[in-house]
């Protein structure tokens, strides 16, 4: 089912959701699976599966040149997306990126996750590799995340690569776009950010999920801005409760978001993480609840792989 017929389905009632990390190569589903279990009581329609492209390494040759490679640290999202719904019964949705992707790899994606009964993608340009300064495209792929949407849309209109009509049953995936309260950091203002942004919706995009946030007033202005825009569809708030002290540095250097003086207040004066924790959950529940009383459609949390803080957050609020 799409995400926004979960929403429809939903008649204005606050759905939960979340997002996992693959795991690292050398472990399973099993370990995979050991996360979720503890979140699916609260019933989620949906799980987000991220993508991480493969990094490069450099090694020295014998003749003292140095050499270029691949390495892959997690294993592929259509796989796990395909494990998830088949051992749970739920919808996933792919992160489906630019980098590390030709058109053709692209299409190969999204027919097999078409395949396999996946009737969504969030659709991301992706971050540049480590060793890069900037973001540079895969050879025949995409600079910017608009280009990824026209060949979803392209193949859900049944127009695939070797084409030049529509000879093909249309795909009909539901698009999600990643929307930006703080500003994208690569943005040089917040009007252009949303000017792109409202490109994205015009050309097919069905919803918008946020970068993370601990200030539920730059959600509330965000929304205020899209609406002003002509931006309508629906707009998820993403979550993440702040698990370690950490934290306070290292999410900002990572998302290019800020941290509320209370609540970085607060985290600095725990004397351990353990109590870190539970100031970030308590901040994430309080959070939650001002947000669902706004009526966002779901509230979406970024669980990094652990489920301990959003499982503590759901108790509370499902």
């Amino acid at each position: 089912m799409k995400v926004t017929d979960h929403f429809k389905n939903a008649n204005g009632k606050t759905l939960f959701t979340f997002e996992i990390l693959p795991p690292l190569k050398g472990e399973n589903m099993r370990t995979l699976f050991s996360h979720i279990d503890p979140l699916m009581e609260f019933n989620p329609p949906f799980i987000d599966v991220t993508y991480h492209r493969e990094e490069y390494v450099y090694k020295q040759r014998e003749n003292g040149l140095l050499e270029k490679i691949t390495t892959r640290k997690r294993p592929g999202t259509v796989g796990i997306c395909a494990a998830i719904q088949n051992h749970y019964k739920v919808d996933t949705v792919p992160h489906l990126i630019c980098g590390g992707f030709n058109k053709e790899e692209t299409e190969n994606a999204l027919i097999d996750l078409h395949f396999l009964g996946i009737d969504n993608v969030l659709v991301l340009r992706g971050d540049c590799v480590k060793s890069e300064q900037r973001f540079v495209p895969e050879p025949g792929g995409h600079n910017y995340a608009t280009e990824l949407i026209e060949q979803v849309v392209n193949m859900n209109n049944g127009v695939y690569l070797d084409d030049e009509q529509a000879y093909h049953n249309g795909t009909g995936f539901c698009i999600g776009v990643a929307g930006y309260p703080e500003k994208h950091f690569e943005a040089p203002n917040l009007k252009s950010d949303l000017r792109w942004l409202k490109k994205k919706i015009e050309l097919g995009a069905d919803y918008i999920v946020t970068q993370m946030f601990f200030d539920n007033q730059k959600y509330f202005d965000f929304v205020n801005r899209c609406r002003a825009e002509g931006i309508t569809v629906p707009i998820i708030p993403g979550l993440k409760p702040m698990t370690t002290k950490t934290q306070l540095t290292l999410l900002p250097s990572l998302f290019h978001i800020e941290i509320p003086c209370d609540l970085a207040e607060a985290i600095e004066d725990c004397p351990d993480n353990k109590a870190a924790a539970q100031v970030g959950v308590e901040w994430a529940i309080q959070q939650s609840k001002e947000l669902m009383e706004f009526g966002v459609p779901c509230l979406h949390y970024y669980s990094m792989g652990k489920s301990d803080s959003v499982r503590k957050v759901a108790e509370a609020l499902f």
